[in-house]
């Protein structure tokens, strides 16, 4: 779970949608994101309602806006290049429309004539003529300069070569070259071939050779690429949910599927919350809690940071099936709603509260804690959150984390299993929050998570375990589980 709890503020303006066309609707979601603070998996939907579009421009839509978040570190190398003051300066719609007109020119198949024409007429419609002159400028500036590997080769250069090269911060690249390495390195697929070195200034290579034996330039390259929706049976059968219209298997969990073809929101089961949009890594964590093993009783379940409700949707399905209670604590009142939504009807609690005083001690026989976190595993997912986290979040979450995992030993009855997770491998929110709170208990202990998820390789050494993009395809999970004394 993320630290994103504040509901969507309001947009700040009508939505450019008037102009009913894909990079319209693309332009709307950077404003939303880049102005009004949304969260572009959220905005998306309604901007493409409103805008009406065709499922294929829809799709083109997304592909623009999305594509343009993700590359946005480079993209702004690349426009430093091409425009005669610092970007700061700019009138930020102007920098948006450039943005988007820059991802069509280096990384889509769009010819040159049309992505600075189209480009052109929507800089004019949103900003005005003059704006529109000086983004048909700097647009052909762009294509003067090349394809995506010729503006790298100009661009990428010095220490931070490899963070602008795959339009990643630095912070984050080390953050995961670090997680990557405390792990042992995680492999890459058989069948991927190794990556050359990025070169950067003349004589040498600006990093140390990625040839993929730690596999962080496939975890970069990971984020990069766009994950296809992922679906869980919440409250019908794998069969029925196998059989909905462009449904594939899921890869890992025995409950999940893989939307190969539409939206999600186009099917009937997922608008009336049969099926889920849940990635397949965070539908494992709650897999794992269900699997372990436990002495005594397994009658109450508690999720203690449950919204939105993914995994507390998953938990209601197994503890329905032993007879369970499950309950739910949520700190925003707005973010429970989300979680009685996604629970449905049945047997189960949600309460509005914080987590560390909700509940008495010792009351629950399995207790899961989604952290609190920066989500900087669930980048192909949510590409804005790379640019709109920074290590200042880290100092604020940490003691918020171990709080957390504190309240949930406390929650949990002696011989109760507690699982700790979250959708970011960075050291400071995994490893040192679990060190940092059993150095200081001895009423508790790791238990090894790997045995919990039989069929998924490449887990780490253990106790804990880590999902990652470039190897399971899932978003970047960690988990620790752990038993009260």
């Amino acid at each position: 779970m993320t630290s994103e709890t504040r509901p969507p503020r309001k947009r700040s303006r009508a939505p450019h949608g008037r102009r009913r066309t894909a990079r319209g609707a693309a332009y709307d979601l950077l404003h939303a994101v880049h102005v009004d603070g949304a969260y572009a998996n959220i905005a998306m939907p309604e901007i493409l309602a409103q805008a009406s579009l065709s499922p294929r421009d829809a799709a083109l839509a997304t592909e623009l806006a999305y594509g343009t978040l993700r590359w946005q570190g480079l993209y702004d190398a690349i426009l430093a290049e091409c425009v005669d003051r610092p970007l700061g300066e700019l009138d930020g719609r102007l920098l948006d429309v450039l943005r988007l007109g820059t991802h069509q020119i280096v990384n889509m198949r769009v010819p040159a004539h049309a992505a600075v024409g189209e480009t052109v007429e929507l800089a004019r419609d949103v900003i005005g003529e003059g704006p529109a002159r000086l983004a048909n400028a700097v647009l052909r500036r762009v294509v003067d300069g090349g394809d995506l590997e010729a503006w790298r080769q100009r661009v990428a250069v010095g220490p931070d070569a490899l963070a602008i090269a795959t339009s990643h911060p630095r912070w984050i690249v080390t953050a995961l070259r670090e997680a990557l390495a405390r792990q042992g390195g995680a492999p890459q697929w058989p069948d991927r071939p190794a990556e050359p070195p990025l070169s950067g200034q003349p004589g040498g290579p600006a990093e140390p050779p990625l040839s993929g034996s730690d596999g962080l330039r496939a975890l970069l390259d990971a984020d990069n690429a766009p994950a296809r929706p992922s679906l869980v049976a919440r409250r019908m059968s794998v069969d029925e949910l196998l059989a909905l219209p462009g449904v594939e298997p899921g890869r890992w969990s025995p409950l999940a599927a893989t939307l190969a073809e539409g939206r999600p929101d186009e099917l009937a089961a997922v608008r009336d919350g049969r099926v889920g949009v849940q990635d397949e890594g965070s539908q494992l964590v709650a897999l794992a809690l269900a699997n372990a093993p436990l002495s005594g009783s397994d009658a109450m379940w508690v999720d203690l940071a449950a919204g939105p409700g993914g995994k507390a949707a998953l938990l209601s399905r197994f503890a329905r099936e032993r007879g369970a209670q499950l309950t739910c604590i949520e700190l925003h009142p707005h973010r429970a709603d989300l979680v009685r939504k996604a629970l449905g009807p049945g047997s189960h609690d949600v309460r509005v509260g914080d987590a560390r005083e909700a509940l008495p001690p010792d009351c629950a026989d399995r207790v899961l804690l989604d952290a609190p976190c920066t989500g900087i595993g669930a980048l192909r997912r949510r590409p804005e959150a790379r640019w709109r986290r920074s290590p200042a979040d880290l100092a604020t979450l940490g003691p918020l984390q171990r709080g957390l995992l504190n309240a949930a030993i406390d929650v949990a009855r002696p011989g109760g299993v507690i699982a700790y997770s979250t959708c970011s491998p960075h050291v400071a929110e995994t490893d040192l929050v679990v060190e940092d709170v059993l150095r200081k208990r001895t009423d508790v202990e790791l238990i090894d998570a790997r045995p919990l998820l039989p069929g998924v390789p490449d887990l780490g050494p253990g106790p804990a375990l880590r999902l990652w993009p470039h190897i399971h395809g899932t978003d970047g999970m960690f988990l620790a589980m752990l038993r009260r004394r």
